[in-house]
């Protein structure tokens, strides 16, 4: 296969995300030849109900057993119920869910099964996205950052920027733009910087049965406590050099050092932690970005924003702001992902994961394989 990348026709992949907040899944449409973005299409979301969210949340850190089935299951039918509805479409891109990431131990492991989903929708569907750059050495994640290298390109940027994506895990992309693509070195750099919104959504959850700190709120009338951000600033993950990744619930001691805290200081707190892991983690860009395009659910939360504006040196705005769409970036670079995988094309490489080599990762299945 050409991993440099051979462009081929393009074509309309509908890429699927269900990402570490555990709050649905995101669908959409993404017009590309695999290197270019050429358009964008229809998006769809499809929330988890609560038992959904619940019988997901058990599953977490297992790698087997009865409530990853069960899991696979809530994953797998919310999928096959989204994407049904979508017309006019040549492939699918279909992370899945994470349940356990240990790149350096055990590996990766996501839920879903591609083949299933193929069957029922008649429709090539790419999965199982991030094996083969674990089993290549390297992290498995972040791999959005082929498709925001084709962002940059689509908005017209000119200078270093940096993608952010603010989910359950905060993930950060550097991106070169004077690169002609993605695959040489220098034009990318990326690694998870720390938690973003996990820990507050399942302080929320644990103490007022509340699925999150909805536009901050509760952020906004607390107060940080600064003993407690001096401790999570000294967990080694910070002192690694990227790049590197985190499993949703590598910082779940976080909760811990704000136990006792009343709610609002401790939402304030986990708030100003997750800030300030980006914050560490920009030290590590090449040079200073010209701007940071924030996506994913935590661009909503004013207090966070106004935290991360504070503190860097650059502009810092919603994604919106050139055009493109938070809600559904990932969705959209999954299904970016599951062209590159059809024409043989790299999907990560030493910047991006720390992978040896350009690796392509992926299955293709299709009906009646």
């Amino acid at each position: 296969m050409n991993k440099a990348g051979k462009t081929g026709a393009p074509l309309r992949a509908l890429g699927a995300m269900s990402g570490t907040s555990l709050d649905g899944v995101d669908a959409a449409v993404v017009e590309t030849d695999g290197r270019r973005i050429l358009g964008f299409g229809e998006t769809g979301y499809r929330a988890y109900s609560e038992a959904e969210r619940a019988v997901l949340r058990a599953a977490l850190g297992r790698w087997a057993g009865q409530e990853a089935e069960a899991a696979g299951r809530v994953v797998d039918g919310a999928h096959a119920e989204l994407l049904a509805g979508f017309e006019g479409i040549d492939l699918v891109g279909f992370h899945g869910q994470t349940l356990a990431h240990e790149p350096r131990g055990r590996g990766t492991f996501q839920v879903g099964d591609g083949a299933a989903l193929a069957e029922a929708l008649g429709l090539p569907v790419v999965w199982d996205f991030r094996s083969d750059d674990v089993a290549m050495g390297g992290e498995g994640a972040p791999l959005a950052p082929f498709f925001h290298f084709a962002c940059a390109k689509w908005i017209g940027a000119q200078e270093p920027l940096c993608f952010l994506n603010l989910g359950g895990v905060a993930n950060l992309t550097y991106v070169d733009p004077s690169f002609e693509g993605p695959e040489a070195e220098g034009a990318l750099l990326a690694f998870d910087t720390g938690p973003a919104n996990a820990p507050v959504n399942d302080l929320m959850q644990a103490r007022l049965g509340r699925y999150m700190d909805e536009g901050g709120a509760l952020a906004a009338t607390g107060k940080v406590e600064e003993g407690a951000l001096e401790l999570f600033l000294a967990e080694p993950y910070f002192a690694r050099i990227p790049p590197k990744s985190l499993d949703r619930n590598d910082f779940s001691e976080m909760i811990g050092l704000v136990g006792e805290l009343d709610d609002a200081d401790a939402v304030a707190t986990l708030t100003a932690m997750s800030a300030a892991g980006v914050v560490q983690g920009m030290e590590h860009c090449p040079r200073p970005p010209e701007r940071v395009l924030v996506t994913g659910g935590g661009r909503l939360n004013p207090v966070l924003m106004e935290m991360l504006r504070v503190s860097l040196e650059c502009p810092v705005e919603p994604v919106e702001a050139v055009g493109l769409d938070g809600d559904m970036l990932e969705a959209q670079a999954f299904g970016f992902l599951a062209v590159r995988v059809a024409y043989g094309m790299a999907t990560s490489c030493p910047g991006t994961t720390g992978v040896r080599a350009l690796v392509g990762g992926g299955i293709v299945s299709r009906r009646g394989d």
